[in-house]
């Protein structure tokens, strides 16, 4: 896309040809100004493309653009401000920074420059790296806190001056390259044939220059010697790279072999000890130099079918896109391979080498994040080649090597507990094992399941309760950002070996266990109970028990994981349980309603276990027969009793529902409601509860306990629209149809609790129309007469009703505005009414009226309507 400020010059006139220096300035600013958009890293990216092409090309105008480059991306407003705010940059900026690193590092790194030009170089980089907002390698600038938490290991250095803070910069390592040199003799042997070899071999020494078979090897620190590789690659000497990489890869071969026979001699007193110290502090995998990409790469690049690549020599990453249509052959074996090796071989060896290792987790988001995307990067490549029976063997070596390595695999039996999690890479191991040797695929596999840093330090003792551990711990790491990411590849490889461990039970048995051991959070348990449900009742076969049972126990494991905890979807998870084992069968349905108090809280197990446990569509779908029926039934019963005694406020309407159909027990649960009724139950459940006793056809004893709703209820004179009104309707409606002397004890409990006088009008004009206990009883109960205003019980609900009006109207008059005084003369007109109902209710109204224009005589305009209305 990008018009090109390079136009090419051969090697031969170097420096003749111009480099339009203010063009490659102006573009670096314009897509650095575009932050990231309109493709502008991508053209960055293709800059630094074409800065590559130039040192393969041996073009010295190569380094001069990469100045260019530099300045601008250092020139960044962006920087200040970032470190400003404290503010991370955005990851594919970080990216950018970090292709810039790994450039200045090749050019450093030139097998042919002068010592005056690296000095140059060496002066620029300096001065760069000493600039205050230089970003740093691990991408942890700014946002470093002071140091609160102590995990972070720099914390004694975190707040001293940035002169000598701790920490690399992106052009740190290409300043340290600035001292490595070419010279050494053994170093020139290896890049420059391919016949260097030594039998002359004593394997006493660790650092030796040949191995057993009497090929090169290069001992150096592996980042670094892989940089190497990559600067022949760059500066255009591909057979010299693959020389190098070549002997790198048999070099940690046979550190393999020497860490193993190490390993075994040492492994009683390792194992006793049962801790270990970490070999790598600096992952090859995630590394800023990224090692193992370039061994791999390059040895990849060596296997291409078309033999060209190493006069034209094309950057390998760029065509890995068409990967698949590339043949990648084990081509005839270079002069340092074992028997049936080849370059692919080799490349898949060190890529499994560097997955493998075990690395402590780095500091940083960024850091982080980058482990977790080159590791993935490196699988999806490696999962582009097919595998034969040569690649096969060497996944089997190579796995063995893992296990049985000690500490210095990520694979064995003791590692460190901050060491990087292998799921991800367990779980490419396992597919690529599992239809070869079944046997090792789950041991490794089961082997990766650990997240030592999430296990509970503490004594034993507190296992008894495996629900705490999830929520206290992963506060007290800090420093591990991709937690919730390493979990969720912890996940999927569990469920990956629930899958392949269909109908083993064996296997499937071992799954299990290792779940339940190592799995720490809640959701990711529910996420795999889901899948083994899934997987054991595919619509084309016969339900799996073994598999729907391992579903149902780690259901279980999440019910008690979550029962003390809140957890927004435990609604979801108590549902999905009885769904699963109703699928186990009725006695899996019988045992969680027996032990329902470990697994659920009342209000769960009555409302939705139970209720949906005795539903037509669970009965259908189990096909009962009667006996069956009533056995669960009867432990519904059961549960819905102690739920209510437990929790009668939210249980007790449930457990009269559950317990309709068997006389004894509903009559107990009518019981615990009326014993719960005097503290434990609120009038508005009292009421919900009263209404469906009414509805079941026990009028008596809907009205008891719509009476002790009523002592509980309190109505003041302004909530005229509380929701409880209804319910008072509904009672004295009740009490009424029940008769006079229902009707009368229930009168002085509604003048105790409602001091609303439009409420208790309302049910005195109900009270007026209709005759007491007439309805559907034809009579009987009396005869028939109007209940009268001046005997009680009626003349006190009168009474009750005038005084809640002269009560409100007093209220009212404190603090009425204008805006409300004919609202205010109507509900004159109401009380009016009311106090007419009186015998002597018209003088009554008269001298309140009186009273009204002596006391609120200052409000002239209103007194004026009341006159104008009521005289």
């Amino acid at each position: 896309g990008a018009p090109d400020p390079t136009a090419g010059a051969s090697i031969d006139d170097e420096n003749c040809w111009h480099l339009d220096e203010e063009q490659v300035q102006e573009q670096v600013k314009l897509f650095l100004s575009q932050g990231g958009y309109h493709g502008s890293g991508k053209q960055l990216n293709l800059l630094f493309a074409k800065v590559r092409e130039m040192l393969k090309m041996r073009d010295s105008n190569g380094a001069r653009m990469l100045t260019l480059i530099t300045e601008q991306f250092m020139a960044d407003p962006r920087l200040a401000l970032w470190r400003q705010q404290g503010t991370a940059m955005t990851d594919k900026y970080r990216q950018l920074w970090d292709e810039l690193g790994a450039l200045w590092m090749c050019i450093v790194l030139n097998p042919h420059c002068k010592l005056e030009q690296k000095a140059s170089w060496l002066k620029q980089l300096k001065k760069w790296n000493s600039v205050d907002v230089c970003p740093w390698e691990d991408g942890n600038h700014g946002n470093e806190l002071p140091n609160l938490t102590n995990a972070l290991p720099q914390g004694a250095n975190a707040n001293q001056d940035s002169s000598n803070r701790p920490h690399r910069t992106v052009f740190t390592r290409a300043i340290e390259a600035c001292d490595l040199h070419w010279q050494d003799s053994h170093l020139q042997h290896i890049i420059s044939s391919d016949l260097y070899t030594n039998y002359c071999y004593h394997d006493d020494t660790e650092n030796l220059l040949f191995d057993s078979h009497g090929w090169p090897l290069w001992h150096e620190h592996v980042p670094t010697a892989c940089a190497r590789v990559d600067a022949l690659r760059s500066h255009g000497y591909p057979r010299e790279a693959l020389r190098l990489a070549i002997a790198i890869v048999n070099t940690l071969r046979r550190q393999q072999q020497k860490q193993l026979e190490m390993f075994r001699s040492q492994k009683k007193e390792l194992l006793h000890r049962g801790v270990t110290s970490i070999t790598n502090l600096e992952g090859w995998v995630g590394h800023p130099l990224d090692p193992i990409g370039t061994l791999f790469s390059s040895l990849m690049e060596a296997c291409r079918v078309d033999d060209e690549s190493f006069h034209g020599f094309s950057d390998f990453t760029e065509n890995m896109g068409q990967c698949k249509s590339l043949e990648y052959q084990h081509l005839p074996a270079h002069k340092f391979l074992e028997e049936g090796e080849s370059y692919l071989t080799l490349a898949v060896e060190v890529a499994l080498i560097g997955l493998g290792q075990q690395r402590i987790m780095p500091d940083g988001l960024y850091a982080q994040e980058k482990v977790c995307r080159n590791e993935e990067q490196l699988i999806s490549k490696l999962q582009e080649i097919e595998l034969d029976d040569t690649l096969v063997k060497i996944f089997r070596k190579q796995a063995v090597f893992l296990l049985e390595a000690g500490p210095y695999g990520g694979l064995g039996e003791v590692i460190h507990r901050e060491s990087v999690p292998m799921h991800t890479f367990a779980k490419y191991l396992f597919t690529s094992l599992l239809p070869h040797d079944a046997e090792l695929a789950y041991k490794t596999a089961l082997r990766a399941m650990r997240l030592l840093v999430l296990e509970s330090t503490a004594p034993s003792a507190d296992m008894s309760r495996p629900h705490h551990i999830a929520s206290v711990v992963p506060n007290r790491y800090p420093r591990w950002f991709t937690l919730s990411h390493i979990e969720s590849q912890q996940c999927e490889l569990a469920s990956t070996m629930l899958t392949a461990a269909k109908g083993d039970v064996r296997r499937l048995e071992t799954v299990l266990e290792s779940i339940q051991k190592n799995i720490h959070s809640s959701s990711h348990i529910f996420k795999l109970a889901q899948d083994a449900f899934k997987i054991a009742t595919l619509m084309d076969s016969l339900p799996d028990i073994t598999l729907l049972k391992v579903s149902l126990e780690l259901g279980l494991q999440v019910m008690r994981m979550t029962l003390s905890t809140l957890n927004w979807r435990r609604r979801e998870m108590v549902r999905w349980l009885v769904t699963c084992a109703t699928e186990v069968g009725v006695y899996a349905l019988d045992s969680i309603m027996q032990n329902w108090f470990t697994l659920f809280t009342p209000t769960e197990a009555t409302s939705i276990v139970a209720t949906t446990v005795m539903s037509n569509s669970t009965i259908v779908r189990l096909h009962l027969d009667c006996h069956q029926q009533e056995k669960l039934a009867g432990s519904a019963r059961t549960l819905a009793l102690q739920c209510a005694m437990k929790d009668p406020q939210n249980c007790a309407l449930s457990a009269l529902t559950l317990c309709e159909k068997d006389h004894i027990a509903f009559e107990t649960a009518y019981q615990i409601v009326l014993d719960a009724a005097t503290t434990g139950v609120s009038y508005s459940q009292l009421f919900t509860i009263a209404r469906y006793m009414e509805h079941r056809g026990y009028p008596m004893r809907a009205y008891k306990l719509a009476t002790l709703a009523m002592t509980h209820l309190n109505l003041s004179y302004n909530q005229d629209t509380h929701p409880a009104i209804n319910d008072v309707l509904w009672a004295c409606a009740l009490s009424h149809s029940l008769g006079k002397n229902e009707l009368a004890a229930i009168i002085p409990l509604v003048v105790k609790s409602v001091k609303c006088a439009t409420v208790l009008s309302d049910i005195l004009r109900r009270c007026t129309l209709t005759t007491p206990g007439m309805v559907g009883l034809h009579g009987r109960r009396n005869s028939g007469k109007l209940m009268s205003l001046d005997k009680a019980p009626l003349r006190q609900l009168l009474d009750a009703t005038i005084g809640a009006y002269i009560n409100t109207t007093h209220s009212r008059l404190t603090h009425i505005s204008p805006r409300h005084y004919s609202e205010f003369i109507e509900f004159l007109s109401k009380a009016r009414e009311t106090f007419l109902m009186a015998h002597d209710g018209h003088i009554q109204f008269t001298q309140f009226i009186d009273n009204l224009k002596q006391i609120y005589k200052g409000k002239k305009k209103l007194m004026m309507l009341v006159r104008e209305r009521f005289g």
